[in-house]
This record gives structure tokens, sequence and C-alpha cells, in this order.
């Protein structure tokens, strides 16, 4: 299921593995950015561990733990899944432009899991 009917796409990105020499943490499939949701795509796949969340950060190119640490960051919640499409709502208020990165972060460690960085439309 997408975003709900009367929202806009906003952005579109793609998750990636960010470290290559870790193989334990890492992501891919598409991310879509919608006025009050964000959507991982049917694409969408990260490597199995405890307590992620899927965080909106204000940051583009974010590459390490480092990235993320200290950010004014959005928690829009436990991850569901470690596979497959899920939504994610947006908190109202919420200005989507100071945001370039969806992260799905592991709290348990403070590790950074996959960034995505997004794309936004015009």
């Amino acid at each position: 299921m997408q975003a709900s009917n009367d929202s806009r796409l906003v952005a579109k990105g793609t998750f990636i593995h960010a470290n290559p020499s870790d193989p334990i943490h890492y992501g891919s499939g598409g991310v879509s950015l919608y006025s009050d949701t964000v959507f991982l795509n049917e694409d969408f796949e990260v490597g199995p561990g405890p307590k992620y969340h899927v965080y909106l950060v204000p940051r583009a190119s974010i590459r390490s733990s480092a990235d993320v640490e200290d950010t004014m960051f959005v928690d829009l919640g436990q991850l569901r899944a470690f596979q497959g499409s899920q939504n994610y709502t947006i908190p109202a208020g919420v200005d989507l432009n100071l945001y370039q990165s969806v992260v799905i972060w592991c709290e348990h460690f403070s590790v950074l899991i996959s960034p995505a960085d997004l794309d936004f439309e015009t």
C-alpha cells in the first residue's frame, strides 16, 4: 500500500550499502517521500538486526554513523520488516525541504544500516 490519496510525491531515493567492507550493515531498494508518508518500495531490503528505526535526516550524502549523530533527525518509528513495501507516517508540521536523507538506523548499537539520498521532484 502506498501513501494516502491526498498526498503528493515530494522526493525519491535509493538505499545503498554505505560501507562495502561491512558485510552486516547494508540496504538496497527504493524509497518514496510523499507529503505525509515515507514509503519503502517493494524492492526494499536490509540485513536483519535489532531495533532498526526509519529516520528523516537533515543532511545529504550520509555514509557513516558519525554523519547521523548529533543531528535533529525525525524518528518515524521502528522498522516493521527487513524487506518489502511499508509506510511510515510523517508527523504534521515537518518541513520536508529540510531533510535530504532517509536512513535506516540501529538504535540498539547506534549504527548506520543504510542511507538513501533524496532527489526532490521539481
